[in-house]
């Protein structure tokens, strides 16, 4: 499987595309490329090795559930349960950006996302948009949430 192209895929939290590059995703959405996005991992050994997490908040983020932390440098990260259909797909590449499948500030359409995605992977249950993860920004000091 090739990292680089655009899956449509059923995430953990909604309907999105998944790639390793960024790029690719921003254009697939029309969004502005310096915007970032987030990165899903198929675990806590992926994440550290790929960010810092402060002391304070590592037991928060080892408990967390369906949520996405934007860490100290900007970057933001979502851990996938091993109970999740999507964490099959995450695992065979460890880390890959992850968005919406949508364009930037509407709604999820089926049409747009099957025109812009290079590869389905579809399951038994098919595409569902459901609830998108709950978002926190955190660094030394403080933890907020954005949404």
């Amino acid at each position: 499987m090739d990292s680089s192209l655009v899956y449509l895929v059923q995430t953990d939290t909604t309907v999105g595309f998944s790639s390793s590059n960024d790029e690719k995703l921003s254009y697939a959405k029309r969004r502005n490329t310096n915007q970032k996005i987030l990165q899903t991992v198929d675990s806590f050994k992926t994440l550290k090795n790929s960010t810092r997490i402060p002391n304070k908040y590592k037991k928060m983020v080892r408990k967390a559930k369906l949520s996405t932390f934007i860490y100290p440098k900007g970057e933001s990260f979502r851990v996938i349960s091993q109970d999740s259909s999507f964490y099959d797909f995450i695992n065979k590449f460890n880390i890959l950006y992850s968005t919406s499948a949508n364009l930037t500030k509407n709604l999820y359409d089926e049409k747009f996302a099957f025109e812009n995605a290079e590869v389905l992977v579809t399951n038994d249950f098919g595409f569902n948009e459901m609830k998108a993860s709950k978002i926190y920004k955190i660094n030394n000091l403080m933890i907020k949430r954005l949404r």
